[in-house]
């Protein structure tokens, strides 16, 4: 067996996972990803077929899952998120897409209420302030009393109202999916709209999947719903943005700060918006990249990859056919 591992955070931390793939036998071609369709293609031309790809992010798009053959018998998704992959096309072809929900949401979690803090507290002018020799100092906010909005109360949404409550934050949401004792269980106040949530939140977190119906939701018509001067915040994908909007909201000031852990294109590529306005704040994308996550997320993944490829049960899967 021959498998694509493209996951950086997986080849770049220690821990079991390496011994368990090691384990497996197979034969394992790394490469830097996150990659684009044309690499795919490339990696795929030059150094496949391959019966398995180990990918995180990567464009498993319809023409890279044509191009791998009728070798290729699994796409096992190193996270969660699957719009980087074609799922329907692969469903089509009968391929098992796996995926590892579950193991990375309190990372994801804590990571959120950083970016908070951060843009709140104007961390990343403060801290280029000073190490340039100025004592420069602007005043910020406090979370206690603020009102979270949160777009997506799923496992990472919910972590998330758990952390804001402990620093007394009033939460509501709105979810397309709301169990009847979610309000009771995590006390967090049901909204009937998206809209309704930006219009009444401080803070506003979004943790929906990245879909046909939630690109570029947040976009001018959506931000001039939010109150002036509220925060976003975004761990989940940047396609859920029109970034050139939001941009435009921080310079204007309708926006405080927009603090992210994605972009609609990774990695940032040279002139982008968001470079030169110091109320946003992003990180490349290490919301789960913590050594206790990596390793949990990694044997998951490794584990779904052998087991299917040995004809076990313990995997994970994301679609049917």
């Amino acid at each position: 067996m021959k498998i694509l591992l493209t996951t950086t955070s997986f080849q770049d931390t220690p821990g079991a996972h390496h011994a368990l793939l090691a384990s497996s036998g197979f034969t394992i071609v790394p490469a830097r990803g996150p990659l684009n369709e044309a690499q795919m293609l490339a990696l795929i031309a030059e150094q496949g077929p391959f019966d398995g790809f180990l990918n995180g992010d990567d464009q498993i798009t319809a023409r890279v899952i044509d191009a791998a053959g009728d070798r290729l018998k699994v796409i096992a998704k190193y996270g969660i998120g699957l719009d980087s992959i074609d799922v329907a096309h692969a469903t089509q072809r009968s391929i098992p897409v796996l995926f590892t929900p579950g193991v990375n949401h309190t990372t994801v979690a804590e990571h959120t209420i950083g970016l908070m803090i951060a843009l709140v507290k104007a961390f990343w002018p403060h801290a280029r302030a000073v190490k340039a020799g100025h004592w420069t100092r602007h005043t910020g906010h406090k979370l206690m009393g603020k009102t979270l909005g949160i777009l997506g109360l799923g496992r990472i949404g919910r972590e998330v109202v758990k952390r804001a409550q402990a620093f007394g934050m009033r939460c509501i949401a709105y979810s397309p999916h709301w169990p009847e004792d979610r309000q009771t269980q995590f006390d967090v106040i049901r909204q009937a709209t998206p809209e309704a949530v930006l219009a009444d939140a401080d803070i506003v977190s979004l943790h929906m999947p990245l879909n046909d119906t939630t690109r570029g939701f947040i976009n001018a018509r959506t931000l001039a719903i939010m109150k002036k001067g509220a925060y976003l915040i975004n761990t989940a994908r940047g396609g859920l943005i029109v970034e050139a909007d939001v941009a435009a909201a921080c310079r204007s000031g309708q926006l405080a700060g927009y603090g992210a852990d994605v972009l609609a294109e990774e990695p940032i590529r040279p002139g982008h918006p968001f470079q030169e306005i110091d109320s946003i704040l992003i990180t490349p994308h290490i919301g789960s990249r913590t050594f206790e996550s990596v390793e949990r997320q990694a044997l998951c993944a490794v584990t779904n990859l052998i087991e299917f490829l040995t004809g076990g049960k313990n995997y994970i899967q994301a679609n049917r056919f």
